[in-house]
Parts: C-alpha cells; structure tokens; sequence
C-alpha cells in the first residue's frame, strides 16, 4: 500500500500552518530595538541542522535534511523520499544603554519546509521562512511643540516583518557537479503606531506599509573530493515595492472621531542588495565535519538611507564542526549529532557612524527519530550580542532556543505482507 496520502496530508498541513504563521508573524516575531530600521532585523536561522553550525551549510553535501542555505543540494534528495521541516524558536532578549536595562521574550514558529524529488538528479523544495522581523516600542518620546517652550510626550510601537517563500530546484550535472536555482517571493507589512496625549484629547496614528516582491538566486556545489565539498552562491538584487495606507483617530472627552481612514500614500520601493557566498565542508577523522561560510551583501549599492543612519555593505562570516560517531549504528548513542558554531555580522546599518555588528555562539545536538537516517529532531541553542552601549546606540544580548521536527516520509513503497 502506497504512502503517497501521507504526503499529501502533510502538504495540506503545511499550507494551514503557513497561512497561520504570516498571521503570527503581525503580532511580532521580535522585540529588538533595531528592528526599527528598514524592513525590520534580518534573520540568520535556516532549517534544521544548519542552526546549530553557526548558521553556515552554503558547502554541505547532504542527502539525510533539507539544506536550505543553497538550492544546489536539493539535487541529492533520495528516491521516494519526502522531507519535512517544522520549526519553532523561542527568544529571551536583554537591553542596556548609558541609562536604562529592560528584558523581553518572544515564541514563534521559524520554519516550515518540504523537499522531494522529481527525477533522477532533480529534486525541489518550498521553504517559508521570516525575512525579518519587526517589533520595538519606544516610550516617553519628548517632542517640542512648534511656537512654543511646551513639549508633549509620545509612545511609538512597530510589529510586523516579511516572509520568505522559497521555491528551490537543484540538478546534478554529474555525480561530484550540482547546480541549483531558486525563486523568493518576499512579502508581509510593518505596521507603525504612534498616540500622544495633549491636555484632555489624544491622538493616535497607525501606519501600514505592506511590501511585495520577487527574487531569483543560484547555487552550486563542487565535491572536490568524497570527504570535501566547495559551494556558492548568489541572491539577485530587486525592488520590493511598497504601499502605505495611514489611519488618524482623535479622543476628546471620551469621545473617539476618525480624522482620517484609510488614506493611501505613495511611498518608495525597498531594494535588496546583491549577495554573495561561498563555503565549503570537509569530514576528517571519519567522525567530524568542519563547515564555513562567507557571505557579501551589498547594501551600499543600494543607496537607502534611514533618518538616523545608512546602508553599508555586510560581511558575514560563519563556521560550524558537528560530530557523530556513526550515523548507521544500532546504538543510538553513537547516532546522535553534536554541533556547534560561531558567527560573525559587522552589520549593514552604520548610525552615526558606527556599525551595528553583532556575533553568535551556537551550539545543537540532533536526535535521530525510529531507526532510520533522515528523520532527526534537531535542538540548537545560541547566544548573541549587537550594538554597544554609546551615543544613541543599544547594546542587545539575546538567547535564542530552536526546535526543529525533520522528518522523512516515503512515497510509493509498497507494505510487505507475509
């Protein structure tokens, strides 16, 4: 009897659970003060195994996981297999500046992935992961009220983000050559709300701009050797364009009046940069894997400039080593993967001519699920820091947990019966 049904029922869920995570996603995946910058923070986590590495796997060769991080290994994908990749990350974030501490934490879903495979060397896969995220509130903001020595205080809150739905093709050439492609439909909205109070009335005015566009990338993968492999890749830069629709309420007396509804405002496309990567991965000592990344975005060719800062271009580096001392065994302690990483971003915002860089020490293990190979629940944990405390700058510490069910289901095998 087929399994094929069990596929497709996954599919179905998968199509709930992503319309449920773009809702979610409104109510904030962040609560980082930098968020308030562009189209939010930029998020680094990926799939499944890669978030224990120092978010690196540009050169990984895998046929057990969905490697997201270049479409090139969706070739691998074995025949009749069907991987999933559910994911749920959880964040504890620790602020400071010259004057002030305050802590938050957010809960959300990550990821959520399918891959298969098509025909012999080709394989596919749909990925749907936050592009970044928006979520900040400012408080007690002191504004001069024009003509006059008084001034007003006002709050300000953002929340919102982008979504990344990805749709990945990988070909094997040869058995050592792999080329992939994909296609990114980013889209999503970042919603600004700003009330003031003066004397017995009060003013809030909300902000919806929504964004939408197309992205096109290439990757490929080189296996020098069984135990070493180079790979690259390259996300086009494009425009996302925007919409911004602007809401006015006024409260006098207890009584609330719209000044304004719905007024639609032109407002200017968001270009992505050109970016650039390469990596490779190397397995020594039969039981270590060695992984490492570089990555170039472009930013400064962009020309954007945020009212406090600009854009300047990024450099990433990242480096990854997981351990398994054999993945075939029927001790299921010698099964288990042991990972750790480090990761580096000198940042892409300069705000009064300081970089907000920032770094992450991750570490994860993988916890293979029945007695089969590909099917693995995988726990990463990382610590991070950004920014500094200085000028205006804030200094962020977070911790970062991940979660992360990889499954494997098998089509069209037929049950054994006796």
């Amino acid at each position: 009897m087929m399994k094929m049904n069990k596929a497709l029922f996954f599919t179905i869920v998968v199509t709930f659970l992503a319309l449920d995570s773009i809702t979610a996603q409104s109510e904030g995946l962040t609560s980082s003060p930098y968020s308030m910058y562009g189209l939010g923070v930029i998020n680094q986590t990926s799939l499944g195994f890669t978030n224990g590495l120092g978010y690196s796997g540009i050169g990984i060769k895998t046929d057990t996981e969905i490697n997201n991080l270049n479409a090139a290994n969706f070739a691998l994908i074995p025949q009749n297999s069907f991987f999933y990749d559910i994911g749920l990350k959880g964040e504890f974030n620790q602020y400071s500046n010259q004057s002030d501490n305050e802590s938050k934490s957010t809960l959300n879903f990550s990821n959520l992935a399918v891959a298969f495979r098509i025909t012999e060397g080709l394989g596919a896969g749909i990925t749907m992961v936050p592009y970044s995220d928006v979520g900040y509130t400012l408080v007690g903001i002191k504004t001069n009220i024009e003509g006059s020595t008084e001034t007003f205080e006002s709050n300000v809150s953002g929340v919102g983000g982008l979504s990344d739905l990805k749709f990945n093709l990988g070909y094997a050439v040869t058995d050592k050559l792999r080329f992939g492609a994909n296609a990114s439909f980013l889209f999503g909205s970042i919603e600004e709300e700003e009330t003031f109070q003066i004397s017995t009335s009060a003013l809030s005015s909300t902000e919806k701009t929504n964004y939408s566009g197309l992205r096109l990338g290439l990757g490929m993968q080189f296996d020098v050797s069984d135990k070493i492999t180079l790979g690259s890749t390259v996300q086009f830069p494009t425009s996302l364009e925007g919409n911004l629709k602007r809401s006015v309420t006024k409260y006098l007396n207890g009584s609330e009046i719209t000044v304004e509804d719905d007024a639609s405002d032109p407002v200017d496309d968001f270009d992505m940069p050109l970016e650039l990567g390469i990596g490779f991965s190397a397995k020594f000592l039969e039981s270590l894997t060695l992984s490492g990344d570089y990555k170039k975005n472009y930013w400064s060719e962009t020309g954007q400039t945020e009212n406090l800062g600009s854009y300047v271009d990024q450099d990433i580096y990242a480096m990854g080593l997981e351990y398994v001392k054999n993945p075939t065994s029927y001790k299921y302690g010698q099964r288990i993967h042991y990972r750790a990483g480090y990761n580096y971003d000198n940042g892409y915002l300069s705000i009064n001519g300081m970089k907000v860089d920032g770094y992450n020490i991750t570490a994860g293990i993988g916890l293979p699920i029945g007695q089969g190979l590909r099917s693995m629940l995988n726990i990463s944990y990382s610590y991070g820091s950004k920014g500094q405390i200085q000028n205006i700058l804030v200094k962020e510490n977070y911790h970062l947990l991940t979660l992360n069910l990889s499954l494997e289901d098998l089509w069209f095998q037929k049950r054994k019966i006796n």
